[in-house]
């Protein structure tokens, strides 16, 4: 079992506090001789549509020497649970959490935004101090 993001506990309440039901602290997929952990995963009821709504999140905090590195490592693994959960569980949503200024000083630079626009990376915000979701961004 991986250790826990330093964010883990407030991403957890923020979501709950959205109306998400916590399902899996963590997820666990396994694909071939391969276990993996997503942080949280999490379903809402829309009433609306009398349907529910299933996502996972991967929390990433970067505090590498080097935002790039932090980047790479989160994206690579990002990618890794998405091809797997495409499989497992189809309709599931894969979001990749991140604090405020990580998103605010690499995601909106030129470089975060080609990311983000080329593999439709889906973001959830987050405020860690308030332990709320500032914005989904998908």
């Amino acid at each position: 079992m991986p250790n826990r993001d330093r964010f883990h506990y407030g991403v957890r309440r923020a979501l709950e506090k959205d109306g998400w039901l916590i399902t899996d602290d963590p997820l666990r997929l396994r694909w071939g001789k391969q276990d993996m952990y997503v942080d949280l995963a999490a379903e809402k009821l829309l009433l609306a549509v009398k349907d529910e709504q299933q996502i996972a999140v991967e929390i990433k905090t970067f505090g590498g020497p080097s935002s790039i590195a932090d980047a790479q490592k989160s994206l690579g693994q990002y990618f890794i649970y998405l091809s797997v959960i495409k499989r497992l569980e189809p309709q599931r949503k894969l979001y990749l959490a991140l604090h405020e200024e990580v998103y605010e000083d690499f995601f909106t630079e030129p470089l975060g935004e080609i990311i983000l626009s080329d593999y439709n990376v889906p973001i959830i915000v987050f405020d860690p101090d308030r332990e709320v979701i500032i914005r989904w961004i998908d």
